[in-house]
């Protein structure tokens, strides 16, 4: 969009993005655009809201593009849904009649932010405020001076070899206030791309998670990009990233993306916020805890609950033994599974835990704000760090994985069925 579009929006820009800063924009809620956001605009907003739009559009395409093949005369090609695109009409159409529920998404979060930019100025002059509008429309920080050197390294070493054992994933997250997800979006594309690693990473305001794939040394410098990154230096730390087996071809493709939620509860992170947890147990901590709770005679009566906050496919392959283990396909289903059992929480001490950490996070808070529970706890680093120290401790089973290894076998136990401790 020229720049020169911009400055005659003034304070028509302003009146239409905050008319936008109380949308509900739940993970799972779409809004479509025939609908309530559109239909809420009149003619003079109608084209903010549309240069809203085509800025999420032209942000998801950026995301979906990879290095064109050496033979081609083109720099990049375009990869969605493990299908390639050579070409700008084909993603683009793809992205229109595919993913028009996400753009819709990030159309009203973008303006949800600006929102958010404008309120945040109110003393400023108009003009002023137009120019900071304009500049957080407009300006493209440069994402290239935050990639690693690899001119040092040929193409073979960075991709590695093609075997599992030969290449590694990385799963980790960070929470932390973060005031452009975009630029980071934008960034995390570019040095997925530069490093060739395939995977997941989801980004908020709140924070970062991320899933990603490839050779050894690819995700080390990887690791060293995001230690050294100003936006994490007082947050993250190496110890943060859990490793295991696997490498690119654990995932069909790269998808990074902005999200209101980097793990997707169902509830604004303004009604539960990450910076209100459960106290956090190191892996050896934890295991004292579970080894006092499993050599009590009776713990039923017992007034400590060892809670599983993973859905229930997870917990049926693998889980610590005498846990809870609720039936919920998806964490989204968490909080209503807490509301509607909140007797069996009252006056309880809960060791909660999940895969690598994330999900014990919103969920110890929303657990902590009904105050029922007489202490709530989780697993820091999730069950991925504590198998690295305790693999033949108290968790029998497999590990549940989101991509195509399926689960990771750090014992030999076999599990099926779910906890009869289970209420539901």
């Amino acid at each position: 969009m020229p720049s020169s579009t911009l400055a005659d929006q003034g304070g028509d820009l302003e009146a239409c993005v905050l008319r936008f800063s109380d949308l509900d924009l739940k993970g799972t809620t779409h809004i479509s655009p025939s609908s309530r956001l559109k239909a809420e605009l009149d003619g003079s907003t109608k084209k903010k809201y549309s240069f809203a739009k085509k800025k999420a559009f032209a942000l998801f395409v950026k995301t979906t593009e990879v290095p064109a093949s050496p033979l081609e005369c083109k720099e990049k090609w375009w990869k969605c849904c493990q299908q390639l695109f050579k070409d700008q009409t084909s993603i683009h159409r793809h992205v229109a009649t595919q993913h028009a529920d996400e753009i819709c998404q990030q159309t009203a979060f973008i303006l949800k932010q600006l929102s958010v930019t404008l309120s945040s100025s109110k003393s400023c002059k108009p003009a002023d405020k137009r120019n900071l509008l304009k500049e957080y429309l407009t300006h493209d920080h440069e994402v290239s001076a935050w990639l690693p050197e690899i001119r040092c390294f040929s193409p073979d070493q960075l991709k590695g070899g093609q075997g599992t054992d030969e290449g590694e994933v990385l799963l980790y997250y960070c929470y932390c206030d973060l005031e452009d997800p975009y630029w980071l979006c934008a960034w995390q594309t570019a040095l997925c791309q530069h490093l060739h690693l395939t995977g997941k990473v989801r980004i908020a305001t709140e924070g970062i998670n991320g899933t990603v794939g490839g050779s050894k040394l690819a995700t080390r410098l990887y690791v060293e990009a995001m230690l050294s990154c100003p936006l994490f230096k007082d947050y993250l730390c190496k110890e943060d990233f859990k490793t295991s087996k696997g490498g690119a071809q654990c995932f069909p493709e790269l998808r990074v993306g902005v999200f209101e939620e980097i793990v997707p509860m169902g509830i604004s992170p303004n009604k539960v916020s990450y910076k209100k947890p459960g106290t956090h147990l190191s892996p050896g901590e934890f295991h004292e805890e579970v080894k006092k709770f499993l050599s009590l005679q009776n713990r039923e009566q017992s007034d400590t609950i060892l809670l599983d906050c993973r859905n229930f496919y997870e917990s049926k392959i693998g889980r610590f033994q005498g846990c809870l283990a609720p039936d919920i396909r998806k964490f989204s289903y968490f909080p209503s599974y807490v509301d509607k059992n909140l007797e069996l929480f009252r006056e309880k001490r809960v060791l909660m835990y999940c895969t690598g950490g994330i999900r014990c996070e919103r969920g110890s808070a929303y657990l902590k704000a009904k105050g029922v529970c007489k202490e709530v706890f989780q697993l820091k680093g999730g069950i991925h760090k504590y198998l690295e120290e305790f693999p033949d401790g108290y968790y029998k089973g497999k590990l549940f994985v989101f991509d195509e290894r399926y689960a990771l076998s750090y014992n030999n136990v076999i599990v099926s069925g779910r906890s009869a401790q289970n209420p539901n």
